[in-house]
């Protein structure tokens, strides 16, 4: 078979699951060494029915009687270790190559740009780490396995089959090639099935996420029976495409016990007809029917294996979709690593687009932010605040224009160092399912328990934290729902403070608050802010009086700069977002 025909056999992706699964080569050669003592051992069960029959039964033979016994005892002893042997050995390597594809799977994500995460459902890539890799696992472990000790095992018996009558072999096995067109055609349509019953999981996931995320509002709304329906809708859809993969599955088993059944007859037949006729002895056509019968259960093994293999190579292109992507955020071979504190941001002529396609989010924006002043951006929603902000720490690339960071294009800095000199404290506030010390120490692996403590005290946290039972060793429970929206967000300042990097953002981190947390959360910013270069995006603007500079966005597009009582003086649209907001107040007291 030369290249070009193995190029049209296996893709790109299939020789690359080959080369990692040949880099546990030594434990396969191993389990292979096995697989060819059982294939031996079942090829000795099916030889020795001959002498047990025409030495012991006919020849009445004494000797044999007592040495065949004493074999057949040592043929399954080995047959039942190499069993043994053989499978430890293929889900071990089963294990470790799909810890490897979880592991590299996750790696791959978790490096992908935030642009990749606003694209994909949450659902989908838990069900390509969960789903998909157990379905490669089972062709790993299961199919590969499978696949060479039955083909040993039928090596082993074709061996026996034409050491006892090659004529009759090749009667008893002209009907297999019979056998491969309706494989090869239930194989496509369990990989269409399989492909689609993968995706519907991933749909699944999806919904069961977004359910469970939003129980209170579904409840709220007494939305149960309706969200019940939808949930019998989608397992429904899961059910239909794998009665239709399980129908194209099972469809070979009829075929191949109707083309066994023909090779067993035949065998009988002309076996029989021999031994009628004196040609064979009846050890001979025992020991050869059951040879041909113990083949069939491999072949028949064999013959289902092409729909695990075709599941299995459709759960890999869905992972392979992700492992292959390429993310769009570059960085140099060589890039600058950071070491200063004092950092100073400017905007040079930046446009911004989410994607080529689309119109500009953000148009030719200039301004500039010295090291340790504080930068108010205001705008009505959709003017591109917080499409602004997420460039900083190149979450997406500019479309024209330079950021830069001291005096350093944020293009040449190495990401990690770039975004170790940034913290951000967002509107909703994530927490992890851990202690209150992991989720602070988040901000910096390493911290002591003192640093831990020193910055939840500056964050107005510390109080409310030794109430707790077990005080900083309590777990937050799941995005911390154990804690109140105020607490949670003190927990993420705190979390910011101990990481103490020279730029903070801070997008809305008060909007979401009553009026009791918010003051303890504004406290807590106070101390975040000293000495560091701040970015703020701020709901209600009575909160941003203080900035060394206010910015103000429209339509993505840099309208006004300059301090509060400068803006108020010109009467433009910071003027008129103040005014709007002073008549809502009114209007709420009244």
């Amino acid at each position: 078979m030369n290249f070009l025909s193995l190029n049209k056999i296996f893709g790109q992706r299939e020789k690359k699951l080959l080369k990692i699964i040949a880099n546990h080569k030594k434990k396969l050669f191993l389990a292979m060494f096995f697989m060819i003592i059982v294939a031996g051992a079942t090829a000795a069960t099916a030889y020795i029915i001959k002498p047990m029959l025409d030495d012991i039964f006919i020849n009445k033979d004494k000797t044999k009687l007592f040495f065949i016994p004493l074999v057949t005892i040592l043929i399954f002893f080995l047959k039942g270790g190499g069993t043994y042997a053989q499978e430890y050995l293929m889900n071990y390597v089963g294990e470790e190559i799909i810890r490897e594809f979880r592991n590299s799977l996750y790696e791959k994500i978790i490096d992908l740009p935030l642009s990749f995460f606003h694209e994909q459902k949450t659902g989908t890539l838990m069900s390509r780490i969960t789903n998909d890799v157990n379905i490669v696992k089972s062709m790993v472990s299961i199919a590969v396995t499978s696949l060479l000790k039955d083909v040993f095992t039928v090596i082993g018996l074709i061996i026996v089959i034409l050491y006892m009558d090659w004529k009759l072999a090749i009667g008893a096995f002209a009907i297999l090639p019979m056998a491969f067109y309706p494989i090869l055609i239930f194989g496509r349509r369990v990989r269409k099935y399989s492909t689609s019953y993968q995706e519907a999981m991933a749909r699944l996931n999806i919904f069961l996420y977004e359910t469970f995320s939003g129980i209170k509002i579904l409840k709220t709304f007494t939305m149960e029976e309706f969200e019940k329906k939808r949930f019998y809708i989608k397992t429904h859809e899961l059910f239909k495409f794998e009665m239709k993969s399980a129908i194209a599955k099972t469809l070979s088993s009829p075929v191949m016990e109707f083309l066994g059944g023909l090779g067993i007859a035949f065998v009988v037949w002309f076996g029989g007809s021999r031994v009628v006729a004196g040609i064979s002895t009846p050890g001979t056509f025992f020991s050869f029917l059951t040879a041909v019968m113990m083949i069939y259960d491999p072949v028949k093994r064999l013959s289902r294996l092409n729909s695990t293999v075709q599941e299995g190579l459709a759960a890999i292109n869905r992972i392979f979709d992700v492992v292959e992507r390429e993310t769009h955020i570059k960085e140099l071979k060589k890039p600058i690593l950071l070491k200063e504190n004092s950092l100073k941001v400017e905007f040079k002529d930046v446009s911004f687009a989410y994607d080529l396609s689309e119109k500009f989010v953000l148009n030719n924006i200039n301004f500039k932010v010295e090291s340790g002043n504080i930068i108010a951006i205001v705008g009505v929603s959709g003017g591109g605040k917080t499409s602004l902000v997420n460039l900083i720490p190149r979450f997406y690339d500019i479309s024209h224009g330079n950021i830069f960071i001291g005096d350093h294009n944020i293009k040449d800095i190495a990401l990690t160092s770039l975004r170790q000199k940034i913290s951000i404290v967002t509107q909703e506030p994530i927490l992890f399912n851990e202690t209150v010390t992991d989720n602070i120490r988040y901000g910096r692996i390493g911290a002591s328990d003192e640093d831990v403590k020193i910055a939840a005290k500056a964050a107005y946290a510390h109080d409310f934290i030794e109430k707790f039972p077990k005080g900083y060793n309590t777990f937050v429970g799941e995005l911390g729902n154990r804690l109140s929206g105020g607490e949670k967000q003190r927990l993420c300042i705190a979390r910011a403070l101990i990481k103490n990097a020279p730029i903070l953002i801070l997008d809305e981190a008060t909007s979401s608050l009553d009026a009791e947390s918010e003051k303890l959360v504004q406290k807590a910013l106070v101390n975040l802010m000293k000495g560091r270069t701040t970015f703020v995006i701020a709901h209600r603007l009575s909160t941003i009086d203080h900035a060394t500079q206010i910015i103000v966005l429209k339509n993505g597009k840099l309208i006004e700069k300059g301090t509060h009582n400068q803006l108020m003086k010109d009467k433009k649209e910071y003027f008129k977002l103040q005014n709007m907001q002073n008549v809502r107040k009114m209007d709420m007291k009244h």
